[in-house]
């Protein structure tokens, strides 16, 4: 697939995304690109990482498994639950071995600022809520909780056990994620298989059913990330480097932004989303923006991302 940056009815810049659907059968629906070229899942594979956490042992409220599979806004809603889950297994911030960051979201980031917290901060991390995650699984299963991103910590072991498993695709060698923790390697083909068991698999169903009804608090209610999970019936999730994938009964969808920008992988998402019957016209109306990001001129709309190659 293409897409192009259209300004003043003359497109600027060309933007190539590879791209796979998968139907409910795991037949292939669509397919554009390189869809088995090795990849960093990044963000992307949280879900099947909370997997690996709660067979461990870990058992959290539906509110606090979303903010383990998030990469999450920073907003206090979200700031609380990571504290809330900690608390809860007599752990506390200083236990969080996440790169020390500030929040996410630039709205999120001004409030910290007003309320006097200038410094980066671990909690602040968008991946926090996946290490106070892990580190409950770690006082869940009698772990060792000060190793936890090792890559040969049971937890980790586990993981890489997981997504060999939903994926079909090896994921060693492991690389080293923005969080400090182990990333898995893959293609967007096997991304789409672990979407499609995510919403048909009884032991994954948690994290769908987590992630589905509160997307907010996976992304948050600002970015298109967040906005599509609002409005999409099944679980969603974005990467880094330009990576999102979303499923529902009927379909998965994984697609991977050449250059790193998961706002045109998101863009084609919605794109085949349309384009096999999957997206209802009130939802590809709400979503019209994030479908075609604007061009501003001025601070107004003078064109918008669209795509020109299918």
């Amino acid at each position: 697939m293409r897409f192009a940056r259209i300004r003043s009815g003359l497109a600027e810049t060309s933007h190539d995304v590879s791209c796979v659907a998968l139907g409910s059968e795991g037949d292939t629906l669509y397919r554009s690109g390189a869809i088995d070229t090795p990849l960093f899942y990044r963000s992307a594979i949280k879900p099947f990482q909370a997997l690996a956490a709660r067979r461990a042992g870990l058992t959290l409220p539906a509110e606090h498994l979303a903010i383990t599979c998030a990469s999450h806004g920073g907003f206090p809603v979200h700031l609380a639950i990571v504290d809330a889950i900690l608390a809860d297994h007599e752990l506390g911030r200083a236990d969080l071995q996440c790169t020390p960051d500030r929040p996410l979201s630039g709205a999120a980031d001004r409030l910290q600022i007003e309320l006097g917290y200038r410094d980066k901060e671990a909690r602040f991390h968008n991946c926090s809520g996946k290490h106070a995650g892990w580190l409950a699984a770690c006082r869940a299963a009698d772990w060792d909780s000060t190793t936890y991103l090792d890559t040969d910590h049971p937890l980790q072991l586990a993981i890489l056990d997981v997504l060999r498993d939903v994926t079909g695709v090896d994921p060693d060698p492991t690389g080293v994620d923005g969080c400090g923790a182990p990333t898995l390697r893959g293609n967007i083909l096997g991304l789409a298989r672990a979407f499609l068991r995510l919403t048909s698999d009884a032991e994954l169903a948690p994290m769908a059913d987590a992630m589905g009804r509160f997307g907010p608090l996976v992304a948050d209610n600002i970015r298109g990330e967040g906005r599509f999970a609002a409005n999409w019936t099944g679980p969603s999730k974005g990467g880094a480097e330009g990576l999102f994938a979303a499923a529902n009964s009927d379909v998965a969808i994984v697609a991977k932004s050449t250059e790193g920008d998961v706002s045109i992988a998101l863009a084609a998402v919605l794109e085949v989303a349309d384009l096999l019957g999957a997206l209802p016209q009130a939802t590809a109306s709400w979503l019209d923006d994030v479908r075609h990001p604007p061009q501003l001129g001025a601070g107004r709309p003078v064109g918008r991302l669209e795509l020109v190659e299918t």
